[in-house]
């Protein structure tokens, strides 16, 4: 059972992924995108519970943006799906780290969310699945995660760095 503390950080996580994507819906859905919520795919490194909180919170984004009209219902399973991946993936490289950064924790976000969102976008968008479309909006969607990412490599330092913010975040 969840303590009551990584509960509320998981509740939290998920918030703040939601309502970053919603105030910037033109950023975060789309063939081309930036979604500065996904700098919080780094948390993992730090805690487990951030794995159900970014999950919580992709499925969530994504299913108001279904009803806004600014994703398709295609998304929710599979926008979920990478974002899912890529935070277990994430979770599993907490110690790997190149000059004391969670550098290699960015690599799961960006692959996961370039080939599987970067499919969706071709399949969604295009009349016809052409491999060259597929790599351009894998392409597209990997840099635009990638800028995310090295958010979420400072924000990670960040907190690494301050006791009061890490024992916020990983209750340590």
């Amino acid at each position: 059972m969840m303590k009551t503390d990584k509960l509320v950080r998981c509740a939290l996580i998920a918030a703040v992924y939601a309502a970053v994507c919603l105030a910037l819906p033109f950023l975060s859905y789309g063939p081309v995108q930036i979604r500065f919520s996904e700098a919080l795919t780094l948390l993992p490194v730090l805690m487990p519970e951030a794995v159900v909180g970014l999950t919580l919170g992709c499925f969530l984004a994504n299913l108001i943006g279904v009803f806004m009209g600014t994703t398709m219902a295609v998304d929710v399973v599979f926008g979920t799906l990478a974002t899912l991946l890529a935070a277990l993936v994430t979770r599993r490289l907490a110690s790997v780290r190149i000059k004391g950064l969670p550098l290699p924790g960015m690599l799961p976000p960006v692959l996961f969310n370039a080939l599987i969102v970067g499919a969706e976008l071709t399949w969604l968008y295009s009349p016809q699945f052409t491999a060259a479309l597929f790599g351009f909006n894998a392409l597209t969607v990997g840099l635009g995660e990638l800028v995310a990412c090295l958010l979420g490599v400072a924000l990670v330092f960040v907190i690494e760095r301050n006791p009061a913010l890490k024992n916020r975040f990983t209750g340590a």
